[in-house]
This record gives structure tokens, C-alpha cells and sequence, in this order.
């Protein structure tokens, strides 16, 4: 990846084409994670909305430890959305170009971490998995935040249900501005908008062939390359501020 395109990915100047392509990266990165955390255990980290309905079944069901295992995760992916808020306010007022590269370092030092801990499932199962449930639903919900800023609440990337509306609203303007003869500006379909939903939903999937495939094939060790991805996304802005910062000190 060239060094342009990693500053340009998460630099402070946005463009839609910059968006559009963090946006399907990031996609692919927490189809492949979800994938592979449904393979370590047992169940998606992505998906709120199952996560809160889960609770209500076994509380009702009288399943206490699993009700709290769940309502744990949706306080975790609520706690890395605040925790990419901060990060990037943070860094936003000290004027840093890496704003949103550090919570995609952070991701990434997570997604490690995920390898690591998921290695050790089958030692120590009953204490690793609900670590493991909350480390993968805080990792999901900091990611999520750091294109919904970016974006400012444009594209998210961790879960599809939101995506699938949208892609099938521009379906249907698209379909009714092909066969309605009274057209509007206000009915028509906007193509851009079109290939970005269709590539969130298209990288998501792959991603989570990929990451299936990975961990089955590899292990976990398949977490590295994932997590070196973001790692060179979000260090060369970090390093930038670095070099800029070390530039003023020696001019004083």
C-alpha cells in the first residue's frame, strides 16, 4: 500500500472516494473478524440487535450467565464506540493528523490479542470465552465509530441490516425511475451511492469467506495479517505526527 494511500485513508482532509474505499477495507476486515470469532465462540460480536434478543430469551429462560454474557457485549461494543469518540476528539485538539489512526491501531493491537486469547480457548474455555465475546463486541463497536465519523454517519461496516435497507431503498427508486413516466430529481437513484452500499455488502461477505477460510486453514495465527493491514493504515499517519512533532521540538 502506497504511503499516499495510507494517509489519504484516515487523514483529516475527507473525500468520498477516500470513504468509500476505508469504508470497503474496514468491511472486509470485520467480515473475516466476525467470521472467525463465530468460529471461536460460537456466535456473531457484530450484531447488536441479536445480542439484546438473546438477552431477553435467557433471561426469560432463566439462563442468568449466558443473559449476562450478552448484555455484556452490548456494553462493550457501546464502550468502543465512546472509546473511538475519545480517541479521535484526542488527537482532533491537539491537531494530529492521526485522529482516526489511532483507533485503528488500537483495533488492530486488539485483533492480536483476539489471536492470541482464541488460542487459548481450549485451555481455559469457561474463562476465556466471555473475555473473548467482550473483547470482539468492544473491537466491533471502535471500528463501526471510526467510519461513522469518518463518514459522518455515512457508511458502517460491521453490520449488514442497515446496508441491505439502504442498497434496497436506491433498488427501488432506481426500479420506479425506470418505469414511472412522472420523473423526479427527488425519486431518481444515485449511482455512487449504489456501488458504495453494493461494495459494503460484497466486502463483508468476502471478508467472511476469507476469514472462515482462514481459520479454518490456519488457525489463528490468520489474525496477523488482518491486523498488519490496519497497522500500516493507521502508522504512517502516527508516524507523521511523530516526525512533526519532533521537528518542532528541535526548532525551539
Amino acid at each position: 500500500m502506497p504511503l499516499r494511500t495510507a494517509r489519504a485513508l484516515v487523514g483529516h482532509e475527507r473525500s468520498y472516494a477516500a470513504d468509500r474505499q476505508l469504508g470497503w477495507a474496514l468491511a472486509f476486515v470485520a467480515g473475516a473478524i466476525n467470521a472467525g470469532g463465530f468460529l471461536a465462540v460460537g456466535q456473531y460480536t457484530s450484531h447488536v440487535t441479536g445480542a439484546v434478543s438473546a438477552a431477553a430469551d435467557d433471561l426469560v429462560l432463566g439462563r442468568t450467565p449466558l443473559a449476562l454474557t450478552a448484555i455484556g457485549a452490548v456494553l462493550a461494543f457501546l464502550i468502543g464506540a465512546m472509546t473511538c469518540a475519545v480517541l479521535v476528539n484526542f488527537a482532533k485538539r491537539r491537531q494530529l493528523t492521526s485522529a482516526f489512526a489511532l483507533p485503528l491501531l488500537l483495533e488492530a493491537l486488539l485483533i492480536l490479542l483476539f489471536g492470541l486469547a482464541g488460542s487459548r480457548l481450549a485451555l481455559a474455555k469457561a474463562l476465556l470465552l466471555p473475555a473473548t465475546v467482550l473483547l470482539l463486541s468492544f473491537l466491533m463497536g471502535l471500528q463501526n465509530a471510526v467510519v461513522t465519523k469518518l463518514s459522518e454517519r455515512v457508511i458502517r461496516t460491521t453490520h449488514m441490516t442497515g446496508i441491505v435497507t439502504d442498497l434496497g431503498i436506491e433498488l427501488g427508486k432506481w426500479l420506479y425511475w425506470n418505469r414511472s413516466r412522472h420523473r423526479g430529481p427527488d425519486v431518481a437513484a444515485d449511482p455512487e451511492r449504489l456501488r458504495v452500499l453494493t461494495g459494503l455488502l460484497l466486502a463483508f461477505f468476502v471478508g467472511g469467506l476469507v476469514g472462515a477460510l482462514g481459520f479454518k486453514l490456519v488457525g489463528y495465527s490468520f489474525t496477523v495479517p488482518i491486523a498488519m493491514v490496519l497497522l500500516l493504515v493507521g502508522g504512517v499517519p502516527l508516524v507523521d505526527d511523530l516526525r512533526a512533532r519532533r521537528a518542532r521540538v528541535a526548532g525551539r
